[in-house]
């Protein structure tokens, strides 16, 4: 298997070319003894409901996956909380601005940025709305598409975490009922 830092070769401290493998999970400078961890990145996506109970949905406009079916969501910026971030990329792909995002679990996944692997820990939260009436397909979606949870099919999505995701939010709603 392949270290998921193989193609981080220099050191980020000193520059050195001396930055080996420590352990499965850090590289280490021989030269100077930095050690970096690669720990995941922090990721949000939201099921947006309705008053309906409808779900808001976004049609990917980039890869990976591109034009497959996704929640809106995105990274968390340095110096932003998880719900700040799910605010923020609900606000930049619908247009919609939603009140406190209600967390519910978390999902570890492995996303493709420019051809390399990143590691991220997706955390799923669910907010609401009144509707969906002024929600515009924006930023990294092309489409906006709503549906009803038991319309959902994970192989409709391209993020394995999202699929995952769409599983386990189904099992929690068929348990509170």
């Amino acid at each position: 298997m392949t270290h998921p830092l193989n193609q981080f070769v220099f050191c980020p401290v000193c520059g050195a070319k001396t930055f080996v493998e420590h352990n499965e999970k850090s590289k280490e400078c021989t030269s100077c003894g930095f050690v970096y961890y690669y720990n995941p990145s922090a990721a949000v996506a939201c099921f947006i409901r309705n008053r309906k109970g409808e779900l808001l949905l976004v049609r990917r406009a980039k890869e990976p996956a591109m034009g497959t079916l996704d929640l809106p969501g995105g990274f968390v910026d340095m110096h932003e909380s998880a719900e700040d971030a799910v605010r923020r990329e609900v606000k930049e792909e619908t247009g919609l601005e939603v009140g406190k995002p209600y967390y519910l679990f978390s999902v570890p996944n492995k996303y493709m940025f420019s051809n390399f692997e990143v590691q991220t820990l997706d955390l799923f939260f669910e907010c609401y709305v009144d509707n969906f009436d002024n929600a515009v397909a924006a930023d990294d979606a092309s489409e906006l598409v709503v549906r009803t949870e038991q319309t959902l099919r994970p192989k409709q999505f391209g993020l394995e975490s999202i699929k995952e995701a769409l599983v386990l939010y189904h099992l929690m709603n068929t348990r509170q009922q």
